[in-house]
């Protein structure tokens, strides 16, 4: 990125293990600090030496130090936190898209890991497993009881470890373990295809350090099978986020060079940033720009953002940038609101210190912390509708969240009110079978959204939300 990243280092707008995050590697001093409380700083260690005197059975000294460090993090806000070894080492694993494991997207279904499919070329791909297909043990633990990230956990380990999953095939009602060797998996997280003719998908589930590349061999794939595109759909639906600078450059890779992306403002002065579209913005290495050979028509072809409440911080910048910029028609449901920025700081080799230092803000200037982005248009999940769109987690919804920083939080009582009758619906609908409640995959013909999005490109009537509303943490308005 230029001289920005001279300043800020790896710089990274995302979503690792469910925390959903904007992040930037920074290894510059700090300034001079405040002096201490001597006192409080005294009572610290007057506990310590305590716990370490009085406890009922010896406790390790280094653990009752991490320990301290990450709840002291830990109270600040959702997002700032302690890496020890270990979560440091997932945490660059999430960002890089490189993991050791069997090479498996999930989900979950009746408590048991659902395969939804595998990645091309993994070991699970190897070994015969198939879309739909249930795991339920891994090793010698049943599944049924952990949470999603224990289970993942449990399959991922050192390249050239086995791991016996035991499968359960509903179509072929039968069950059988399978033996897989873990080895090194790099995650694709573009895919897209030409629809119809005409009219393309491009889908973007993380913003990685290959994001940019692959979009930009995507994007030349579909216009050498269709030259004459008519619309496209960049679907950003349940993408977490990922590195700032890939956000960036899918961005610059729709508006016109020198528009602004997103800016960032926090204390210190490396926090506040403009981030527009050109290379020096975005290019995490030396050479030649990423996005050099996109064909121009990609500047002004018709555009459509799908997004949900499941879009966050990175997605949530390249939305509103083109939301701003009048460039893109968003869709979908309203965002998460993740809308601030963290700094990864290193204590030592394999330690670190992730810190809220900032906030960033769409083009236009607004914060989109605890708000997320609105849709031009809202769609709904189905053709039945949303009805449990209220109940869905967002930023607002978490503790110790941080405020949008432009004027006081009010909660809606009336949204309150619908979420208590969305709770009651919901105890109805999960007492219908399984298949009942699966949502159609993602870019296929079944796919509400994204035929709505279609429809809209085409200037055909778009079937809009019948029951979604708007979240809003409303700012009380202040008297001269």
């Amino acid at each position: 990125m230029g001289q920005k990243l001279k300043i800020t280092g790896w710089v990274a707008a995302g979503a690792v293990a469910g925390a959903l995050t904007t992040v930037s590697l920074q290894t510059m001093a700090r300034g001079a600090l405040a002096p201490l409380p001597l006192e409080e700083l005294q009572q610290l260690a007057a506990v310590f030496g305590m716990v370490k005197s009085d406890y009922v059975e010896p406790v390790d000294e280094k653990k009752l130090i991490s320990d301290a460090i990450s709840g002291m993090v830990a109270g600040l806000d959702p997002h700032s936190q302690y890496f020890d070894k270990k979560s440091f080492k997932e945490f660059r694993e999430g960002t890089s898209g490189r993991f050791v494991g069997v090479g498996i997207e999930i989900s979950q279904e009746d408590g048991l890991v659902k395969v939804v499919s595998p990645i091309e070329g993994s070991p699970a791909f190897r070994a015969g497993l198939k879309p739909g297909d249930l795991i339920t043990k891994i090793d010698d633990t049943a599944v049924k009881g952990l949470t999603l990230s224990d289970a993942v956990k449990r399959m991922r380990g050192e390249a050239g470890t086995k791991v016996l999953l035991t499968i359960f095939r509903k179509d072929e009602s039968r069950t059988f373990p399978v033996t897989i060797t873990r080895e090194e998996i790099r995650t694709q997280s573009v895919r897209g295809k030409v629809m119809e003719p005409g009219y393309a998908w491009i889908r973007l589930s993380q913003f990685q350090e290959r994001t940019v590349d692959d979009f930009a061999k995507k994007i030349e794939e579909i216009y050498k099978q269709d030259p004459n595109l008519k619309g496209l759909v960049l679907d950003l639906r349940n993408d977490p986020g990922g590195l700032l600078d890939a956000a960036v450059a899918v961005s610059a890779a729709f508006l016109p060079q020198g528009s602004t992306v997103v800016t960032t403002d926090g204390q210190l002065a490396e926090s506040k940033q403009v981030y527009k579209a050109i290379p020096a913005d975005y290019q995490r290495r030396s050479g030649s720009d990423p996005l050099r050979n996109l064909p121009a028509a990609l500047k002004t072809v018709p555009l459509v953002v799908l997004v949900n409440e499941g879009s966050a911080s990175a997605s949530e910048i390249v939305a509103g940038a083109l939301q701003d910029h009048k460039r893109a028609t968003v869709m979908g449901s309203q965002t998460f609101g993740k809308g601030s920025v963290q700094t990864v700081r290193p204590l030592g080799p394999d330690t670190g210190l992730k810190i809220t230092t900032a906030r960033y803000y769409t083009p236009s200037g607004t914060s989109i912390q605890a708000r997320g982005i609105v849709p031009n248009v809202l769609v709904d999940d189905t053709a039945e509708g949303s009805p449990f769109a209220v109940l869905r987690m967002r930023e607002a919804d978490l503790e110790k969240h941080l405020s949008s920083g432009q004027g006081p939080e009010k909660k809606d009582p009336e949204l309150e009110k619908q979420r208590d009758e969305a709770r009651k619906r919901l105890e109805e609908e999960t007492k219908k079978s399984p298949q009942a409640r699966i949502t159609p995959e993602f870019g296929t013909d079944k796919d509400f959204p994204l035929m709505q999005a279609l429809n809209q490109l085409k200037g055909q009537p778009v079937v809009a939300s019948k029951t979604q509303v708007i979240v809003e943490n409303k700012e009380e308005k202040k008297e001269n």
